[in-house]
């Protein structure tokens, strides 16, 4: 099944896709599903005002999740060739939902960086409250995947060992378009191609199955701190391939055109363009 969260007038629906329609299913958006009693369950039978999937304006799939966990050095291949060792455990740092956006909307590049950078991702969205997981309960907790494009402006995330600052400008994160079950998806440890090009340039190309930490191991991790909500989302880390690596580096700039794709998961396409707001 695939959730999404599209944007009508004057208010936002979740709906399920049905071929070439988008059904509603009575609540403003996927998070408020995941929310509510047997959540999953009723969106697969509920029935309501249809929409053509063509020309959809799908708004961020989870508005207001709780907590946004990322995860920093979890592809193997990148890691062994940026020289560092495996880590032990996983690298963490949290978004605020205000980065946030839809899966084509403008992404907002601040004034105040000249090292805007691309990083694909899947992510986790999870689907019932969970805390301290064994593996079943972990597996049990993840509703299903998505595509994230974890936007970064490089030189504030460098300035000092915390990442945070890098990782949490306005407007700079799309996520969507669909939450793919995890049925449907694969399972809980899916085995997905990731691609993102710039401008028609391929930057990033790889699978999931390179996780060091795959999605089961990362739900039961974060939920031994902290109780994880539905709607939560875990993005899982990125590839090689992002502009900060590279001879000689590349950056967003405005009027690029950044496409971020997961296997059966969907597309995200985002223009960069010059952050107007105050």
């Amino acid at each position: 099944m695939k959730l999404a969260t599209i944007r009508l007038e004057g208010r936002t629906a979740a709906v399920r896709v049905e071929g070439d329609h988008l059904v509603e299913l009575g609540l403003p958006d996927v998070g408020t599903v995941l929310a509510a009693p047997d959540g999953l369950a009723t969106a697969a039978t509920a029935d309501g005002p249809r929409h053509a999937a063509v020309g959809a304006e799908f708004a961020a799939l989870v508005p207001r999740p709780t907590k946004v966990i990322c995860v920093g050095l979890n592809y193997q291949k990148h890691i062994k060739e940026m020289g560092r060792d495996l880590p032990e455990f996983p690298t963490l740092f949290a978004k605020f939902a205000d980065v946030l956006i839809g899966a084509h909307d403008d992404i907002q590049r601040p004034a105040e960086t000249e090292q805007f950078d691309w990083e694909a991702e899947l992510a986790v969205v999870v689907g019932r409250q969970v805390r301290r997981a064994d593996e079943a309960e972990a597996e049990a907790a993840i509703a299903g995947f998505t595509v994230v494009n974890d936007i970064t402006c490089r030189d504030w995330q460098f300035r000092t060992r915390e990442w945070l600052q890098g990782k949490n400008w306005e407007s700079t994160t799309p996520i969507g378009p669909y939450l793919v079950t995890r049925d449907e998806a694969g399972g809980p440890r899916p085995a997905l191609d990731v691609r993102c090009e710039v401008n028609g340039r391929v930057m990033q190309q790889d699978n999931t199955a390179d996780l060091l930490f795959d999605p089961v191991d990362l739900v039961r991790y974060v939920s031994t701190m902290i109780r994880l909500n539905p709607g939560d989302i875990i993005s899982t880390g990125t590839p090689g391939g992002v502009g900060q690596a590279r001879t000689p580096q590349v950056f967003l700039r405005e009027g690029d055109t950044v496409v971020t794709e997961i296997q059966g998961l969907g597309r995200l396409e985002n223009r960069v363009v010059a952050d107007g707001s105050q």
